[in-house]
């Protein structure tokens, strides 16, 4: 007697129009990482926007100081030196931009515009910040880089205000047919 195993069972459940654990998996892969870059420069943008010692030119803690302590070590000094003409301005649009790309990434609106502007916000930083790191991996800045990449090149497809406002579109398309 021979003894088969059956090797249509995925297709089945398939062909049946469900959908297995991998595809639900596949279809939300990039939530994850959305809510965790969301929260995250939400939370940075706040935490800048409510700390006294950060808003300030000069002083322990403030973005002026950080930003005279890293000129010398970064890959463009200039790019300090432009921040350094203007430290609390700076520190604020440093804050609110953290804070916009947050909001926008984690309610999915203009989803690949936050991301790429969390992407410059953690590029701008790796160059200046954290480019002195050594090994260049203890720099945080360059994950964020290129976390922020997945989200640039597919957006925020699901559960967004992006996907709602394309279904709507898409509805108001085939009202007018």
């Amino acid at each position: 007697m021979t003894h088969g195993m059956r090797m249509d069972t995925r297709s089945s459940y398939r062909e049946s129009g469900g959908r297995d654990w991998r595809d639900a998996a596949t279809h939300y892969a990039l939530l994850p990482l959305r809510v965790f870059l969301g929260v995250t420069f939400i939370y940075a943008g706040l935490d800048k926007l409510t700390n006294s010692a950060f808003m300030k030119s000069g002083g322990a803690g403030s973005i002026g100081d950080t930003m005279r302590s890293v000129r010398d070590s970064s890959a463009i000094p200039a790019l300090v030196d432009l921040a350094l003409k203007n430290p609390v301005g700076f520190g604020y649009g440093i804050a609110l931009g953290e804070l916009a790309v947050g909001i926008g990434t984690l309610i999915g609106l203009l989803t690949r515009l936050a991301a790429l502007g969390g992407a410059l916000i953690s590029l701008s930083l790796w160059l200046t910040v954290s480019w002195a790191s050594d090994p260049y991996y203890y720099g945080n800045d360059l994950a964020y880089l290129m976390a922020w990449l997945p989200l640039v090149l597919a957006g925020a497809p699901y559960l967004s205000l992006d996907a709602a406002l394309r279904a709507r579109r898409r509805q108001r398309t085939e009202d007018f047919r």
